[in-house]
């Protein structure tokens, strides 16, 4: 299952900066346009204050968290679909992630240059979004010139993939036109399955990440509010991280000490927390938990999976030979406390193959192969 999130965004915006302390990777963080060439990757665990509590209950060996990949790609510029600032290969690296973090520059600070020589979050979206679409739109209208022979092809398969196809790509082709996403384009799911295999960029859903300074954490300066009014109309989530404060946080050595770093900037979760949650909820992901004496550990899933799609997610033989799962609640756990008082409450269930699992749900499978 793939749970990577591309942060991108213009050179200088402090994609790096930010990419850098949260994942505690080393990134290369330089005050000039392509200092990131390759994708850097980083794995951050994902932060669940119900894990802590269900150890404390069952005191496993170990704790093993569910856990997200962050790819931090080279900042775009004004003509990156046409290869300006070596455009196609970052675009590329962005067709390979799931959902995409675009960090806009919502701070003035005359030491960091920016690329347009101004800072201004309404263009530097309109520049991303254009060349994100022109990039698409380059692979509809390659699309679109073969399709004719589908349509008449012999092969009955081929042909009606054409069939579905072709009127969906005709609409999205006037809307990248104008610079609009392919999510915003109206399709239902046995079209988007017809053009999966495009790998469309603006088909991924987006999340604004605005870089502020410590005086706008809490509360918005009028660069946020810009990028705030674009998103209301993209229906895109906006969230504020401060890659000072959080460059910061990075450099400390233990989570106490992090959290009275927290605590005296008058923060209640970092921006890595913040980060990763709004990355779990853009994939449409949830969690379920394995407890026992030897390990506790989370599990992500896709919302709406069954319990045998879970099962297989630990190993393809316990959904192949799923049988039945043992299931109660975290919740539930953390008020009786134990198995066999949730079982003398009736909160200890066992569910078949149609059983759709719940977030927060603990789980035994039982199969046999």
């Amino acid at each position: 299952m793939a749970l990577n999130v591309g942060i991108v965004g213009l050179p200088n915006v402090g994609k790096s900066t930010i990419f850098q302390a949260i994942t505690s990777a080393p990134a290369e963080a330089a005050n000039y346009p392509f200092c990131t060439i390759e994708p850097n990757v980083g794995i951050v665990q994902v932060p669940d204050v119900r894990l802590d509590k269900i150890t404390s209950f069952v005191k496993p060996q170990k704790v093993i968290p569910a856990v997200m990949e962050f790819v931090d790609i080279a900042g775009l510029v004004a003509g990156a679909s046409k290869g300006e600032g070596l455009g196609n290969q970052f675009l590329g690296h962005i067709r390979q992630v799931s959902a995409i973090a675009h960090v806009v520059r919502c701070f003035e600070d005359t030491d960091v240059v920016h690329v347009a020589g101004k800072v201004d979050p309404i263009s530097d979206i309109e520049v991303i979004n254009i060349e994100l679409a022109f990039a698409d739109l380059e692979t509809v209208e390659k699309r679109l010139k073969n399709i004719g022979k589908a349509l008449k092809s012999h092969d009955k398969n081929a042909k009606a993939q054409a069939e579905i196809s072709h009127p969906v790509l005709e609409r999205l082709k006037i809307a990248l036109e104008d610079g609009v996403p392919a999510r915003q384009v109206e399709m239902d799911e046995e079209q988007k399955e017809a053009i999966q295999d495009l790998h469309l960029i603006t088909l991924k859903e987006m999340l604004f990440v605005c870089n502020v300074d410590e005086d706008s954490i809490a509360e918005d300066n009028e660069l946020v509010k810009t990028v705030k009014d674009v998103a209301k109309k993209e229906g895109a989530k906006v969230i504020k991280i401060c890659g000072k404060i959080e460059s910061e946080i990075s450099q400390l050595e233990t989570i106490e000490e992090k959290k009275e770093f927290l605590s005296d900037m008058g923060l209640k979760e970092s921006g890595l927390d913040v980060l990763v949650k709004a990355g779990y909820e853009l994939l449409g992901l949830k969690t379920y938990f394995t407890a026992g004496e030897k390990e506790v550990r989370a599990w992500t899933f896709d919302d709406g999976y069954k319990a045998p799609q879970c099962a297989g997610i630990i190993h393809t033989d316990f959904e192949k030979g799923f049988i039945k799962a043992e299931v109660y609640h975290c919740e539930d756990l953390f008020v009786h406390q134990s198995e066999p008082k949730l079982k003398e409450a009736g909160k200890f269930r066992i569910e078949g193959k149609e059983y759709v699992v719940k977030d927060g749900d603990i789980m035994h499978f039982r199969f046999n192969v």
